[in-house]
């Protein structure tokens, strides 16, 4: 399967598909509504986009912290590609934009239970277990580049 990765432009009917993606993967299952946010701020974040000859497969939002420092956030991969490659795609895609961008580091704040995917691709732990939108979650980062 082909797979490309390019950025989402904000308000376009591919993001209106992404946010359909976040809210179907991310929050439906903890009985939360991606529609019930403040969603305007996103304007000013960069929304990359894995696609396949079918459309849209995965989807993860970059929100700036200051000059050097990225937050990864909203990770989501169609239910029916897990396991085939395409977040480590999509993560490595941001790695690789946010350092052409000038940002030497990437945070975030990952769910439990992709600790190890995270780990496996060189984030580092860095806080203790928190509670966000309902569940278990670590602070992570990593260096990409100085």
């Amino acid at each position: 399967m082909k797979i490309g990765f390019r950025e989402i432009e904000y308000g376009s009917e591919e993001y209106r598909q992404e946010l359909k993606m976040r809210d179907r993967i991310l929050r439906k299952p903890l009985g939360l509504n991606l529609f019930d946010e403040d969603l305007v701020g996103e304007a000013h974040d960069f929304h990359l986009g894995a696609f396949t000859e079918d459309g849209l497969a995965g989807v993860l939002v970059l929100t700036a912290k200051d000059s050097k420092t990225l937050k990864m956030r909203q990770v989501a991969v169609d239910a029916q590609l897990q396991g085939m490659g395409i977040g480590r795609g999509l993560v490595e895609f941001a790695e690789a934009f946010a350092s052409l961008l000038g940002y030497g580091r990437i945070e975030m704040n990952a769910r439990e239970t992709a600790v190890d995917f995270y780990l496996r691709l060189g984030y580092a732990v860095c806080s203790e277990r928190f509670i966000e939108v309902t569940i278990p979650h670590f602070k992570m980062e990593k260096k990409i580049s100085d």
